[in-house]
């Protein structure tokens, strides 16, 4: 073979051999998984995950995934907890350890002290013979025919199945916790998914100067104040009450039907009751009404008053559409 062909078929097989070891983990869910999604549901204290080497970066994982689905959880690495780092451990506290022989020197030092405390282990490992399986109280076992290294020795399927695991477990005690994306979005207020849930239409607007007519200006006001406020519409506001809306579309149609537009006025042409909603309406939602309604701009409401405009294209710029 080429080096091309090396490459695509070492790659091929990696993916391959770690695509069955999971799909074969599919048949180790069930009564002992069971346990530990219910246990842990019914637990008043946190996740503690511990691990050492790969097995430790892939409890780190799960304990990120975890948290940001609505279960507390810490991760605490095998070889300082012996150190020192035990003091995270609390008296209601869960542990998961994951080690994929479970027989690891560091893992066997840990197991005496967090059986002292009579805390709940759970072991994760691939060996249902190990230290680790053995002294566990729940287990989920997490068995591999190899590791896609050539070499059978970089961690590489059996951290794939650690992590599908850890995945599986979250899942279910998120779907336990009637864990919704609103939720999800709490913790994450710096995303795209935050902003959704978040973001309200006063948000979109918070450096607007008003566009602003009166039902009697010319259309020559009319486009100067579109123009230069560059929000492609203006309010048409009277006695301090939105009456109207002009948008370009609006003086682009008037241009193509009227002669003479000098004495054309913003009553002329504007769009009476316009949708509005007011300062606090999620951005979500102002989206959806304006994809409803085939509309391209709505105006903001403050206690009554108008505070501005907002366009479509301002949602699009958040990822919200």
């Amino acid at each position: 073979m080429t080096s091309k062909e090396k490459i695509i078929h070492r790659a091929k097989t990696t993916l391959l051999i770690e695509a069955e070891a999971i799909q074969n983990l599919v048949k180790n869910i069930g009564d002992s998984f069971f346990k530990v999604v219910d246990s842990l549901d019914n637990s008043k204290g946190r996740v503690i995950v511990t691990g050492i080497g790969k097995s430790g970066v892939i409890g780190m994982k799960i304990v990120a995934t975890m948290n940001s689905t609505g279960t507390p959880s810490v991760f605490m690495h095998a070889a300082d907890a012996i150190h020192g780092d035990l003091g995270i451990i609390q008296k209601n506290d869960s542990v998961i350890c994951i080690s994929k022989s479970g027989n690891s020197p560091e893992i066997k030092a840990l197991i005496p002290f967090l059986k002292k405390e009579k805390n709940l282990l759970i072991g994760m490992t691939a060996d249902e013979k190990s230290f680790l399986a053995k002294n566990a109280d729940l287990n989920l076992i997490t068995p591999i025919k190899k590791e896609a290294c050539p070499n059978n020795l970089a961690p590489t399927t059996s951290t794939s199945v650690q992590l599908a695991m850890g995945d599986a477990l979250s899942m279910c005690l998120l779907e336990l916790n009637k864990f919704e994306a609103k939720d999800f979005a709490k913790y994450h207020p710096g995303g795209s998914l935050g902003r959704i849930f978040f973001l309200t239409t006063k948000d979109l607007i918070a450096s607007q100067t008003l566009p602003t007519v009166s039902p009697t200006d010319l259309v020559k006001k009319v486009i100067t104040e579109i123009s230069s406020k560059r929000l492609g519409a203006t309010a048409v506001i009277d006695k301090n009450k939105v009456v109207g809306i002009i948008t370009d579309g609006d003086i682009r149609r008037m241009l193509e039907t009227c002669e003479n537009f000098n004495t054309v006025i913003a009553s002329d042409i504007m769009t009476k009751d316009p949708f509005t909603l007011k300062h606090d309406t999620l951005a979500s939602d102002a989206i959806k009404l304006m994809n409803k309604k085939s509309i391209n701009h709505l105006i903001i409401t403050e206690n009554s008053n108008y505070i501005g405009i907002v366009h479509i294209l301002d949602f699009i710029k958040e990822g919200i559409s």
